[in-house]
């Protein structure tokens, strides 16, 4: 078959894959960087310590990410309206604070303090859309002085107790520590996931052709699909053969893919990447702006709750010290370093689950070394720094490239 007579659908595939490729080359990498970033780390860890990836040290590693990742999802979705948030962690202790008083002192059962927690996350985020839409006050300081005044809260609730422990019986330690799928769940799981992906590739393509825009190749999607498929009964396999995989891991995983498809097929979400896009844009297209604002606040504030619960969960002990240390810094870090530009409009949930990975990777490496949390530190800041300048050299790159 010659060009002149080659299906003009056959034809259009073609230059979907080089627009793919120079996109990519104008500084669009999208998660490469930080795919190929991870593996590096676990390969030098790997060499230098030969326990680093066994299967119950990433066992551990997985349920590790679990609780600052879920943090991390609320912190994509505010970075992608180029805000940001600065009092999640905050808002994680007071959430475990409610926790562990209402479960050890009050008597409540745990859906109910789950529930309270959760409506005290989101009356906080509400509080931080109102005064920014209303007042105009940056972001950055409405959540700065929340970090102060939720913390205050948090002491006032545990007061004067300072530390709770929770009974390792209760449900939702056990959902943190104890609770494993089988592995014909995971695999099951896994397959799901990878048909509704497939599916997906379907569905978008034909919509591409019907509006007679360019596409891609089928096979070429089913390989992709194909190999993470792959990968991912691979992993499980290879779980299986110590504890195996997490609830608590899956339940994030399963919100990470809840919030890319909320970000990627709803009116929402494309509300929430034009606003970050552009402000001025966005109003005179008819957006509701100040909801989008208010919305994205409330869940930021709700993800940090879950996120606490689950630290809460994994530690079976609430203290006046949850929610501090690193924990506000690694979630914001774990969005950037995952791909999650500062200037908002591009990034994705998945970015949460990969930033974090990176963060968690590289705590535990340095904890198997026995080296210093000072190290740990000046790495994690060496990585953000080197994850922002990526972004913006693509940021540059992508302005040029347009601009030509």
């Amino acid at each position: 078959m010659t060009e002149t007579t080659r299906p003009t659908a056959v034809r259009s595939r073609m230059p979907a894959v080089v627009d793919e490729i120079r996109i990519r080359l104008a500084g669009n990498l999208g998660s490469i960087p930080v795919v190929v970033g991870l593996a590096i780390i676990w390969g030098v860890f790997q060499l230098l310590n030969p326990s680093f990836l066994s299967a119950d040290n990433l066992v551990n590693l997985t349920l590790q990410c679990a609780a600052g990742g879920t943090i991390a999802i609320g912190v994509v979705l505010t970075l992608l309206l180029g805000q940001i948030d600065l009092s999640v962690g905050s808002v994680s202790g007071l959430a475990a604070a409610i926790l562990g008083v209402g479960l050890t002192q009050l008597g409540w059962p745990l859906p109910v303090a789950i529930g309270l927690a959760l409506l005290a996350g989101a009356a906080v985020g509400l509080l931080y859309g109102v005064l920014y839409t209303r007042f105009g006050v940056p972001s950055f300081i409405i959540t700065l002085a929340g970090l102060l005044g939720v913390l205050g809260l948090q002491l006032k609730v545990l007061d004067p107790n300072g530390s709770i422990n929770i009974p390792y019986d209760s449900p939702i330690v056990l959902f943190a520590q104890s609770w494993f799928l089988p592995p014909y769940v995971a695999y099951a799981l896994a397959a799901l996931w990878a048909g509704g992906m497939f599916t997906s590739a379907v569905l978008r393509q034909r919509r591409r052709e019907r509006a007679g825009l360019p596409t891609t190749s089928l096979g070429w999607q089913a390989a992709k699909v194909g190999a993470l498929l792959a990968l991912c009964v691979a992993g499980v396999a290879y779980l299986a053969t110590d504890r195996g995989v997490g609830v608590m891991f899956v339940f994030f995983i399963v919100l990470v893919i809840i919030v890319d498809v909320v970000l990627t097929r709803t009116r929402w979400g494309r509300e929430v990447y034009a606003v970050g896009g552009s402000v001025e844009a966005a109003r005179r297209a008819g957006i509701r702006v100040n909801r989008v604002y208010i919305s994205v606040f409330v869940l930021c504030s709700s993800f940090a709750v879950v996120g606490g619960l689950l630290a809460a969960g994994r530690l079976a002990s609430v203290t006046l010290s949850s929610g501090g240390g690193d924990t506000n810094l690694n979630a914001i870090a774990a969005a950037v370093i995952g791909g999650t530009s500062l200037f908002g409009g591009r990034g994705s949930a998945w970015s949460a689950l990969l930033g974090i990975a990176v963060i968690q990777s590289i705590s535990n490496g340095l904890t198997l070394l026995n080296l210093d949390s000072s190290i740990r530190y000046m790495i994690t800041g060496a990585v953000l720094l080197l994850a922002v300048i990526i972004d913006s050299l693509a940021r540059k790159s992508r302005a040029a490239h347009g601009q030509a």
